[in-house]
């Protein structure tokens, strides 16, 4: 109850202060007094804590919900109440896993970041996309590795990790537990809970940057980006995508660490300064993208080493520079007039260029960037509106273009592809309506189906934004 109040307060404040502040959705559960409620009584079965805490002072505690669950409803537009209580931790359960939608898809004041618990979520709830537990709760034996175990669901290779922060000094109430849990002792059990102290990934960053340039170097080139797309041939770029892919595996441990040093920051910089990193992020994700489209080219001579390579574009899509960020980052350039820091073209288009997010877009978000003036004065509104605009008339375009080169009608085939996607179901019998006027024999409709779906597949995998499009893959062979 304490802690929901501070967080109240404190963004209030924030927000007075900074208008630029994005508070934090601040949701916190805990179970009300039964009061003979079934679902209640079922619900404190295995809350041990709650159970005790409706002992003391149960209608402050009911008061107190009743009102946390009133800003709760004024936030998310909801109707939930202290009397039909699991309808209202059933939505917190939802919008907690609801993080697993981009923001462009489902709005952030739609989920959760934050949930303050006493008992509820910390056995029995899975969420992949919970990254960290802060534990201010004397926990211990399997109390304490349920509660862990929260964070602990891998994601992908920017989340193989759970982080925890303890307020409470429980080192040795962590180390019996896992002891005990392992059937291990000591730094054994360590090993097989608890991930490698920052030092030790630290060295491994150093490693495997000194390989990539080693490798660089023997190629005959300059260990910085702007030398990679110099590489011949296909295994010098596999090998470089190999040896980068272990760089950014460790950075991206590293900067899930809460307890990196200064001294430590400056070694990591030193060994891997901001810029080159983003640079090397860049062509890394050109070559793979390039190495990709090569191998899924239809009727392309296999390559055992490219066919084998797992591009890892997980490892290059950053949780904090997503949709919404990139809109208020083009915001400031077209408008400095807010007081930040002014930003420049080649910044801007270099963080779109060096996240794996933006494969499907950055060429449009880079295109559109050039058609703003710096400084123009437009808000994040205006500049939103615009890049919808200019991707529906690039889109619109295109289509043209095809419609033009396959002997089409422009709105027939705008039809055929709406239609498509509304269903997300690519049907084979109306391909072949599309090309009937022709009037060609079997065999050159064939030839012209295939020869129009090579122009199609593209656009059909960026219009469905990553989601499956039923029956498409069987034209991708």
């Amino acid at each position: 109850m304490e802690y929901h109040t501070l967080f109240a307060t404190m963004q209030a404040e924030r927000q007075e202060t900074d208008p630029e502040f994005r508070p934090l959705n601040i949701a916190c559960v805990f179970s009300p007094p039964a009061e003979g409620n079934l679902d209640v009584l079922q619900i404190q079965e295995d809350l041990p804590q709650e159970k005790a805490d409706n002992t003391q002072d149960p209608d402050r505690k009911k008061a107190a919900l009743t009102a946390i669950i009133a800003d709760y409803n004024r936030r998310y537009g909801a109707h939930h109440s202290v009397g039909e209580f699991d309808l209202y931790y059933q939505d917190v359960q939802k919008r907690i896993k609801d993080q697993q939608y981009p923001n462009s898809d489902l709005p952030h004041t739609q989920k959760i970041d934050i949930t303050i618990v006493v008992d509820m979520l910390l056995t029995g709830f899975d969420s992949q996309y919970l990254n960290t537990l802060y534990v201010d709760k004397n926990l211990k034996y399997h109390g304490l590795i349920q509660a862990f175990s929260r964070t602990n669901r891998v994601l992908n290779d920017t989340k193989p990790y759970g982080n925890i922060l303890d307020f409470r000094q429980q080192q040795a109430a962590v180390d019996t537990a896992i002891s005990l849990f392992s059937g291990q002792s000591g730094e054994q059990a360590k090993k097989i809970w608890l991930v490698d102290k920052a030092p030790v990934v630290i060295a491994r960053l150093q490693e495997a940057k000194t390989k990539l340039d080693t490798f660089l170097e023997s190629q005959g080139l300059t260990p910085i980006p702007e030398a990679v797309p110099q590489l011949q041939g296909d295994a010098a770029r596999v090998q470089f995508i190999q040896l980068f892919k272990e760089v950014q595996r460790c950075k991206t441990q590293l900067d899930q660490y809460t307890d990196i040093t200064p001294k430590e920051t400056l070694v990591i910089n030193e060994a891997l300064p901001k810029e080159i990193l983003q640079g090397f992020k860049g062509v890394y994700l050109e070559t793979a993208e390039r190495l990709k489209e090569q191998r899924e080219r239809p009727n392309q001579p296999s390559n055992p080493e490219v066919e084998q390579l797992d591009f890892e574009f997980v490892l290059f899509a950053s949780a904090v520079i997503d949709y919404d960020y990139i809109m208020g980052l083009i915001t400031r350039y077209a408008n400095p007039s807010s007081g930040k820091q002014t930003l420049k073209r080649e910044e801007l288009v270099g963080l779109i260029v060096s996240d794996a997010k933006f494969l499907d877009e950055r060429e449009e978000i880079t295109e559109y960037i050039d058609t703003l003036q710096a400084g123009k004065g437009l808000d994040e509104n205006a500049v939103r509106e615009g890049f919808e605009r200019f991707k529906a008339e690039k889109q619109k375009r295109q289509v043209v273009d095809i419609a033009t080169a396959h002997g089409l009608k422009p709105k027939v085939l705008q039809d055929f592809i709406d239609g498509t996607l509304s269903r997300m179901i690519f049907d084979g019998e109306q391909l072949s309506e599309l090309l009937a006027p022709q009037q060609l024999g079997w065999k050159a409709r064939s030839q012209k189906e295939q020869a129009l779906m090579q122009d199609l597949i593209p656009l059909f995998h960026k219009l469905a934004q990553g989601r499956e499009i039923s029956g498409l893959e069987a034209y991708e062979q």
